[in-house]
């Protein structure tokens, strides 16, 4: 029998997340840290909202490129947000999530060869799914140095004439780095120099914390050359609703649409109706959120602090990712001795890029009760390897 299996597909390595994800289930009594959804369950007038669609019976395929109602309340937001305008009807899709949107970006903009340029350590998604697209995917390697920022002169090392898309992926899981308004002009005129096109995933842009986030559509000549991808899931706790969505240009989000119209139809019709309710009403929700997720970041690093963690300050996400190089072990060492001498799970800096060897990834979406039982054994930790 011929084998069954296509090349680019066995050739891709299984998520690291999921690997610490499974052994933690199988530990009685261990903490995880690694999961990055939130602890907060989905506010309640956006369930009510979707209980109130099934009851009603709107159980019926939505169009391809979704709601009308919820296309519009996206454009809505992103006025009041970016101050940027969309056309609902041509240039805003609903996806099955922002994973969805950013496989279908990646599958619509790149032909066999095109090469996509990748910052890490980023989410585990972008390489895969440019591998899938027949693109090269080019790593580009963030420095703590940077405060894991993207600059210029990075992006000038790695561009070359089959160079297509940039994926910019900030706020960034897992280091929780940010671009301010100053770091985003200054790669745009190296992108506009340079011809690229900009896969923009911004599902953690409502999770920041020192000031409001700025996208790259708001600067002159960026908005016609960039998919915005966004969602649900970290902002308003919808990770199970999977819905997300994706802005650009009508000609792109015309093919993205093609593509999703033939391989999923639409997105959860009671998912639907529940984000629209989400944009119309939850910001009160978003902002408790957020202040409780900046409470618990603050505490990380404070614990870190006294633990002699270096850790540089993040701004944005739920994550933290402090540096354990002086311990003497790899990342993946370092995470599965504290998973079995602690039974404390987190995640391996390189589960989002060999760059991230020297790291590891903590999640503070998670109860302060939880974080205080967590730091109280990775302490333990510490002060055992560091006496040996």
């Amino acid at each position: 029998m011929r084998n069954p299996l296509a090349d680019k597909v066995t050739t891709i390595k299984p998520s690291g997340i999921r690997k610490f994800f499974d052994i933690v289930q199988e530990i009685d009594d261990a903490i995880s840290l690694g999961v990055g959804e939130p602890d907060f369950d989905t506010p309640w007038h956006i369930r009510d909202e979707g209980i109130y669609s099934l009851e009603k019976g709107r159980t019926f395929y939505t169009s391809n490129s979704g709601l009308k109602e919820l296309r519009t309340e996206v454009c809505n937001y992103l006025k009041r947000s970016q101050g940027v305008n969309y056309d609902q009807a041509t240039q805003v899709f609903i996806t099955v999530g922002g994973s969805e949107a950013i496989d279908l970006a990646m599958r619509a903009m790149v032909n066999p060869g095109d090469e996509v340029l990748i910052p890490q350590p980023s989410y585990v998604s972008y390489e895969p799914c440019a591998i899938l697209a027949d693109a090269k995917p080019v790593i580009i390697n963030l420095k703590e140095e940077n405060e894991f920022r993207l600059t210029p002169q990075e992006i000038l090392e790695k561009v070359t004439d089959k160079t297509k898309l940039l994926v910019l992926p900030y706020p960034n899981n897992p280091t929780g780095a940010i671009m301010e308004k100053k770091d985003l002009e200054a790669i745009a005129k190296v992108i506009i120099e340079k011809d690229l096109f900009v896969i923009t995933d911004e599902i953690y842009g409502e999770l920041t914390y020192n000031g409001k986030h700025t996208s790259i559509i708001s600067l002159p000549g960026m908005q016609e050359r960039t998919i915005l991808i966004n969602g649900f899931s970290k902002a308003y706790a919808m990770t199970g609703w999977r819905l997300g969505y994706a802005c650009g240009p009508k000609e792109i989000i015309g093919q993205m649409i093609k593509i999703h119209q033939f391989a999923i139809m639409c997105a959860p019709t009671t998912s639907q109706y529940a984000g629209v309710e989400a944009l119309r009403n939850g910001d009160e929700d978003v902002a408790m959120m957020r202040e409780e997720y900046n409470r618990r970041r603050r505490y990380l690093l404070n614990e870190f602090k006294e633990m002699g963690l270096q850790c540089f300050e993040p701004y944005g996400a739920f994550y933290v990712f402090p540096c354990i190089r002086q311990f003497g072990m790899t990342s993946d060492e370092f995470a599965t001795r504290l998973l079995r001498e602690e039974k404390l799970a987190v995640v391996p800096g390189t589960a989002f890029g060999d760059c991230g060897e020297g790291y590891i990834r903590i999640s503070y979406a998670y109860s302060l009760e939880d974080l205080k039982k967590a730091m109280e054994r990775l302490r333990r930790f510490i002060a055992d390897i560091s006496a040996k």
